[in-house]
């Protein structure tokens, strides 16, 4: 019997051979790469293994279905969590937060084949840094000039049959915002494969610090990095710098000491050099500003590399270097100021325009880092050669040399359209360290850039964080630009960072000791109670009493509750803000009184207005009785949002116990006060009883009557009993409600009869019907005898589909008897209920008897349809 198992070809086992060649050469690569972490810039002798210093910081998913943002625990997730499985991923982060680093962490997982990895069983891994593929079209050009130059054997034909027979491949593209040709129509492969016409079906990710201009929404999946927890800052200086409990204490205690760098070490890439820096020298830095923590750590590199000339009787030192630098500005800034950023440079260019001494003086600090390429002859594409490029050690340093240059060029503008002229060429969302070291630079310079980032509305909010670079005294430019500011709302938000919302808070401090007015501060979910007269936010931070301010807004997500102590903290607060004339609630959930013993005289007497607006209305609280009263529509767009919200059904839940219902409740009172038509409420699964001329919910809370109410639906658990008092009870009360027409009780089980006695005179003769839903068919009470009559099938069933069936009879006919008996199996506490009821239908056949057979075949098993 011959092989069926055909033999592979010359040509296929010439590409096996290639492959695992190929494999071999990027490993060998990866590996240079993943052994060469180098936290600290000029400690070149101490290298470190990724592995050995990798520490994962907070990482966020974007749930499309849901439109929110949710952390995961680990990177490994990215790959792994179902609810953002694609093919193409975007993991966004500033600079700083660790992208680079994770991409090296996931090469080494892969080299090693570790076993919790998400890419173990990946065929093969493709990591490119993008700012080296400027020029490069050819993705397998890239790929064979970046990661395997020495391999002469394999060409990018090689490599591109390589990758097609391949069962799993995973490309990590890294830098976006570095790739000298982004978002611009080269033709390249990155901006096809970036957008699924390429490789649509391997899986992608890209790192960046912005989203690129053309991506296919549908497909991309979006990730963020939110930088280090304190965990993670501890669980670092024990991986990787030491385990001495007196030193981790030593550096936790000197970030305790200085809020500024607690919030700037957030950003890993600082906190990194921040602990190896703090635990080697002598004594800790004392900043204000990110300015400051760049000036130091230069001032630390600087010493370090005198100190090891000195001791190594090595070539002299040059002092001069550390102040004058400007060829080495011009070229950071001319580099991130063209619309196709250049973040590297031959070494010729470098040498000869900065100067070699120069160029030495930092190649030597560790900040300027060379790098061997492989690069095709201009002439001969088929020649390549190998030249030295040169790039700084991290973005962040390239910002920091091109703002001396921003600061010499703004400086010498004087008219402000040229200065927005310059500035326009500068993205502040990519490039925000640029602007924030400008500012800290030179406060003349400062005031310029920050009246050109408040005119633009994206910026307001980064506006402040430019202003709190200045750590000296605030010149009036500046305080001119913190009175515009303040002249609009101001907000404090849980989604900003820790160091934005202490630079908001700095900012209104000073605002409020120079009496500039504060119209409206904001305070966007992130408000938690008050503490000794401070505003406690969710981050930690308090915000201190605010003379000049003139409003307040406490915003919280729908439903979310708010404690009577709550309310009154922010109202003693409000009154030692002198200026502050009213405190809004927005969205939350209230007491719908307070305790007026509660309430001190002093805020009885006081001038401060409190409000509270659930939804589109507003409330006034009466602070003589702690009674919520004199509902005005905020706008007469607010009286219609009110009537438009009562146009449609208004559903109160169970689940909602505490949340939306406190708010519903007072809305509906409210409309039908206002003689606003409420056209349904629907009560869903919440319905215990009612009493008197209120409804009694499954919280506790009771709904009053409302005479504006047209319809009331009572929906129950499938099967939920309910007793003949209790429908009575509800009955009762909607007869109270005037407008009311209908009551319907949907998906319980109901007495199949009411004692006509129980049934008092103007139950008889109101217009209100009553209707019971089980399943997909509908009855009618005869208010008149207690029975329920009028069978008439819902007009849509669940399929859509439209059904009419003719009235046999004024009761129950043969058919319903059959429908009946299908509802006992559906729901067989209604066997009870039939067993002593006295159904007797208009032809005499007593109904009840009928049934019992259908109902035991049904329960043996056999069908009875």
């Amino acid at each position: 019997m011959g092989n069926c198992l055909s033999r592979p070809t010359e040509q296929e086992l010439d590409l096996e051979v290639k492959k695992q060649k190929f494999l071999q050469s990027l490993k060998k690569t990866y590996k240079l790469q993943y052994d060469a972490v180098q936290p600290i810039p000029y400690i070149k002798d101490r290298l470190y293994r990724v592995d050995k210093v990798f520490i994962e910081g907070g990482i966020e998913i974007y749930i499309t279905e849901d439109d929110k943002w949710v952390g995961i625990e680990s990177y490994k997730g990215i790959f792994t969590d179902l609810r953002i499985k694609s093919t193409r991923r975007i993991i966004k982060a500033e600079a700083g937060y660790g992208k680079s680093t994770s991409t090296l962490q996931l090469a080494y997982d892969w080299c090693k084949g570790v076993k919790d990895s998400p890419l173990k069983d990946v065929d093969l891994l493709i990591l490119l840094r993008l700012r080296q593929l400027g020029g490069i079209t050819s993705i397998y050009e890239a790929i064979k000039r970046l990661l395997v130059p020495d391999d002469q054997q394999i060409k990018s034909t090689d490599i591109k049959n390589i990758i097609e027979s391949c069962t799993s491949v995973e490309i990590l593209l890294d830098g976006y915002d570095e790739y000298p040709d982004q978002d611009t129509e080269t033709g390249s492969d990155v901006e096809r494969i970036i957008t699924g016409e390429m490789f649509p079906e391997i899986n992608v990710s890209i790192t960046t610090r912005y989203i690129p201009r053309e991506i296919d929404k549908d497909i991309t999946k979006h990730v963020k990095f939110t930088g280090f927890n304190d965990e993670a800052r501890e669980k670092y200086i024990r991986k990787a710098v030491t385990d001495s409990k007196r030193k981790v204490r030593k550096i936790r205690e000197a970030l305790q000491a200085n809020p500024i760098i607690d919030d700037l070490c957030v950003v890993p890439l600082l906190f990194v050099m921040f602990a190896h820096m703090s635990h080697e020298e002598k004594e800790f830095l004392d900043c204000k500003s990110v300015t400051d923590f760049f000036r130091y750590m230069m001032k630390c590199f600087h010493s370090h590399m005198r100190n090891k000339r000195r001791n190594n009787n090595t070539e002299p030192y040059n002092s001069q270097y550390e102040i004058e630098h400007t060829g080495l500005n011009e070229v950071a800034f001319e580099g991130l100021a063209n619309e196709n950023q250049q973040l590297s440079w031959e070494k010729k260019m470098l040498c000869d325009r900065p100067g070699r001494g120069l160029y030495n003086h930092y190649l030597a600090l560790g900040l300027l880092v060379e790098e061997m390429v492989v690069v095709m002859s201009e002439t001969n594409r088929q020649e390549e050669h190998t030249i030295i490029e040169v790039h700084f050690y991290h973005k962040l340093f390239c910002e920091w040399f091109a703002a001396f240059r921003l600061v010499k060029i703004v400086a010498a503008t004087e008219d402000a359209a040229k200065v927005k002229e310059v500035l326009d060429k500068i993205d502040p969302f990519d490039l925000q360290y640029l602007f924030r070291f400008s500012c800290g630079i030179d406060s003349k310079v400062s005031s310029k850039i920050v009246t050109y980032l408040k005119r633009r509305k994206d910026c307001r909010h980064f506006a402040i964080l430019c202003i709190m670079e200045q750590t000296g005294e605030l010149d009036e430019d500046i305080k001119g630009t913190v009175t515009e500011i303040c002249s609009e709302e101001t907000k404090l938000q849980t989604s900003d960072s820790k160091l934005l919302q202490r630079s908001t808070i700095q900012v209104l401090d000073f605002a409020s000791k120079s009496k500039i007015a504060v119209s409206c501060l904001n305070l966007d979910t992130c408000f938690t109670g008050v503490d000794q007269s401070k505003i406690t936010l969710e981050s930690g931070l308090l915000l201190p009493k605010l003379s000049s301010l003139e409003q307040l807004e406490i915003k919280e997500k729908k439903g979310k509750t708010f404690t009577a102590e709550k309310i009154l903290g922010a109202i003693r607060y409000g009154m030692e803000c002198h200026n502050l004339t009213k405190i809004s609630f927005i969205d939350c959930v209230v007491p719908l009184s307070l305790d007026s013993k509660s309430l001190i005289p002093t805020m009885k007497t006081h001038k401060l207005k409190v409000s509270w607006k659930p939804l589109d209305c507003e409330f006034h609280l009466d602070l003589s009785s702690g009674k919520w009263i004199d509902f005005l529509p905020a706008s007469f767009d607010d009286q219609l949002s009110l009537q438009q919200m009562c146009s449609k059904p208004i559903v109160l839940q169970s689940k909602e116990v505490n949340q939306h219902q406190p708010s519903l409740i007072m809305i509906l009172n409210i409309a039908s006060s206002h003689s606003i038509a409420v056209s349904c409420l629907n009560l869903d699964k919440c319905f215990t009883g009612a009493d008197h001329s209120e409804i009694i919910l499954e919280s506790g809370l009771r709904v009053p009557k409302l005479s504006s109410l047209n319809r009331l639906e009572i929906k129950e658990e499938e099967g939920k009993i309910f007793t003949a008092e209790e429908i009575l009870r509800a009955i009762r009360y909607g007869m109270e409600c005037h407008n009311l027409t209908k009551i319907s009780f949907i998906d319980c089980v109901l007495p199949l009869s009411f004692d006509s006695k129980s049934l008092i005179p103007t139950m008889k003769t109101q217009k209100l019907t009553v209707s019971w839903k089980p399943l997909d068919c509908e009855f009618h009470l005869d208010l008149s005898s207690g029975k329920w009559r009028d069978f008439l099938p819902a007009s849509v069933c669940r399929r859509g589909r439209v059904e009419i069936e003719e009235k046999v009879g004024d009761f129950l006919e043969w058919g319903v008897i059959v429908k009946y008996a299908m509802l006992i199996v559906k729901f067989p506490a209604l066997l009870r209920l039939t067993l002593n009821a006295e159904v007797t239908q208009s032809n005499g056949v007593q109904g009840i008897p009928i049934l019992l057979p259908f109902v035991a075949k049904q329960k043996s098993g056999d069908k009875f349809y």
